[in-house]
């Protein structure tokens, strides 16, 4: 249906509501026709009015949990979730999504749980095995991870969340061949996935398929939506196969599209200093830090380009400034100290700092 129908279908159901005040059915209805036009305020507030009506309604319990769910209140989520548990203990889909929240919490065992509860329910849905899969994955476990993914894809071969997920798991292990045919068989469900497009660049890459990788690139790049991830990528191949001043070109290409980010300006930087280019990059990280002042990593890569420059102050500066941002990250803390001992030890024994 086009917006024209559905806003119709909309009218006439609002009259009918009028008529028929008691008839939930046409809430139900109402509330997913707006889900359908993507009005959002509209869903709860039809969803909260037959609430009024039958507050025992389950379906629209568990509706009014995925709404504040998407909006980020995982509280006000949860509380709907327990009440729809409370009256149908028995519904898979209400401890898949306590399990959604918990995982957003960070909290891994309750999600687990709650995932696992569903699946007691309902064996053969392969979303839930993808939600554990990506439990675990968020926790580092990639082989326990990738065991949950062949899961819910020995449930369903097509499931693209599975395929692509899966991809990046094999990816982090350095299983670049399996990464490969997965992501070459999402590709082949989906011609016009961009980000699947590059993923399979970015492996041909480390798998030294230099033509192959700059072949998807070009695909990439042709393709519609953003290209600011190709052109980074794109860049890194570049690099990875020695073709550093198309590297830089790149990257630059990359900063135009998005000025506010500094990403690719970090790259660069990064580049720049690999080559001992060390003004071009300190020019960059300090472009950067006007962009986004807290970056303590930032600061840290400054500081590094301070330090082969033979500028030990600045370097000590830059230092503090990354470890202020982040107080407690042990590595920034560890250089810092290495570094002001060393310009201590100098101090001390007259040598030119």
């Amino acid at each position: 249906m086009n917006k024209e129908e559905i806003n119709k279908q909309i009218n006439e159901l609002i009259l009918a509501m009028a008529k028929e005040p008691e008839n939930t059915d046409n809430y139900h209805r109402l509330s997913e026709l707006y889900l359908q036009i993507e009005d959002y305020d509209k869903v709860m507030s039809v969803l909260d009015s037959l609430l009024a009506i039958k507050p025992d309604d389950v379906q629209a319990l568990v509706g009014m949990g995925t709404m504040w769910f998407y909006e980020k209140d995982f509280r006000k989520s949860l509380s709907y979730y327990n009440r729809a548990l409370e009256i149908n203990p028995k519904n898979y889909l209400i401890y898949y999504n306590i399990g959604n929240v918990f995982a957003e919490w960070k909290n891994f065992s309750k999600a687990l749980f709650y995932y696992n509860r569903a699946i007691d329910l309902n064996s053969s849905n392969p979303e839930i095995y993808n939600a554990i899969a990506l439990l675990y994955q968020d926790n580092d476990d990639y082989i326990e991870s990738k065991a949950y993914y062949e899961k819910a894809l020995s449930l369903d071969p097509e499931n693209i969340t599975a395929l692509v997920d899966m991809g990046n798991v094999c990816f982090k292990i350095f299983d670049y061949e399996t990464a490969l045919t997965l992501y070459k068989k999402v590709f082949a469900l989906n011609p016009d996935n961009k980000i699947v497009c590059i993923c399979i660049g970015n492996t041909l890459t480390l798998m030294k398929e230099r033509e192959k990788a700059y072949n998807y690139f070009e695909k990439a790049l042709k393709m519609e939506g953003d290209n600011y991830k190709a052109y980074i990528c794109y860049a890194i191949a570049l690099s990875e196969f020695g073709e550093y001043d198309m590297a830089v070109e790149m990257y630059k290409r990359a900063e135009k599209i998005k000025p506010d980010e500094i990403n690719a300006q970090i790259l660069l930087a990064n580049l720049y200093t690999n080559f001992n280019q060390l003004d071009m990059a300190m020019d960059l990280y300090k472009s950067t830090l006007r962009i986004k002042p807290n970056s303590a990593q930032t600061y840290m890569l400054l500081g590094n380009a301070h330090y082969l420059n033979g500028e030990i102050e600045q370097a000590i500066r830059a230092y503090k400034a990354s470890i202020n941002i982040e107080p407690e990250n042990d590595e920034f803390r560890l250089i810092y100290n290495q570094v002001l001992d060393e310009y201590i030890d100098k101090k001390r024994s007259g040598a030119q700092v």
